[in-house]
């Protein structure tokens, strides 16, 4: 996919709606200095463009009893594509597993996963992650707290 050419004012939209996800165009193009209908332009056009992919709703984990997380660090036997492939294919179905990274260095993969407290990781390490073919070893740290979780991208 062609890069699409983002100017400043673009980059404006792009801030503002990575601070307020539920701004509607009129405020934003408001406060930016643009038209209402000048400002939706822009998003439709940084929507179509894939800039934009999608405005998630922000919830707090804790608030809604997912109290642990948890950083693991795997790494396969082998590394053949096929291997890797099934792996990523695999975790991507696990509700646990919020993000999975391909990783150059010791380990293969970087998991975040949460979960409702440390027995609840235990029964996913153990029944799931652990059950996976071709894991060699995983190395799980546990969080004790966040400082800082964004996803805000510094434009």
């Amino acid at each position: 996919m062609p890069t699409l050419d983002i100017d400043h004012m673009d980059r404006r939209i792009l801030e503002w709606l990575q601070k307020e996800p539920g701004i509607n165009a009129a405020e934003l193009g408001e406060r930016i200095g643009l038209s209402q209908s000048a400002c939706w332009r822009r998003i439709q056009r940084l929507r179509e463009g894939g800039v934009i992919r999608d405005q998630p709703v922000k919830i707090d984990r804790e608030k809604v009893g997912l109290n642990t997380m948890v950083f693991a660090h795997v790494k396969l036997t082998s590394h053949g594509r096929s291997n890797l492939a099934a792996f990523s294919d695999t975790v991507s179905h696990y509700p646990e597993v919020l993000d999975c990274y391909l990783l150059l260095g010791n380990v293969d993969f970087l998991l975040r996963i949460v979960t409702a407290d440390i027995k609840a990781y235990e029964q996913f390490f153990f029944e799931k992650l652990s059950q996976l073919p071709g894991i060699q070893e995983v190395n799980s740290s546990i969080v004790l707290s966040d400082i800082k979780h964004t996803t805000v991208l510094p434009i």
